[in-house]
Order: structure tokens, then C-alpha cells, then sequence
């Protein structure tokens, strides 16, 4: 939680909240990839990309 709270900071005090959005896909992008990883459904996410 503390790499988050620095994170926040960082984009309130250097005015950088265009990174929000990109930071927030970057991350539905990795759990995506690690839930479907072990899954049976895991071909059919992979042939998305």
C-alpha cells in the first residue's frame, strides 16, 4: 500500500494525471493475464491479442 500512497503523491504534486489511465489499463491487462493463465479459457483470451 505504501508504493501506492507514493504513487498518488507523485501524480498530485507533479500534475501527471494523464498517467492514471495508462497505469489503470496496464493493470487490468497484467491480472487479466495472470487469472486466465492456469485457466481452461486461456486460448481464447490470447487469441484476442
Amino acid at each position: 500500500m505504501e508504493f501506492l500512497k507514493d504513487l498518488w503523491s507523485f501524480l498530485k504534486v507533479r500534475k501527471k494525471f494523464w498517467l492514471l489511465p495508462v497505469i489503470l489499463v496496464l493493470l487490468l491487462f497484467g491480472v487479466l493475464i495472470v487469472l486466465t493463465s492456469g485457466s481452461a479459457i486461456a486460448p481464447f483470451i490470447y487469441t484476442l491479442f
